[in-house]
């Protein structure tokens, strides 16, 4: 039985251009960016609505 490798030096799978690159960082950065907003904004509610929030009826 003969096993063949693969020449290390040529990349398997999908290899993304220098465009799909750039694209894929500011893609993942305007998520992490609307993600940090949204934590901001739940925080920022929870704090002015105060321990009222932990108060309520069952």
């Amino acid at each position: 039985m003969t096993l063949i490798m693969a020449d290390p030096r040529e990349p398997e799978g999908i290899v993304l251009t220098e465009a799909q690159k750039r694209s894929r960082r500011q893609r993942s950065i305007a998520i992490a960016l609307a993600l940090g907003v949204l934590v901001v904004l739940f925080f920022a509610v929870t704090m002015v609505k105060g321990p009222a929030v932990l108060q309520r009826p069952l």
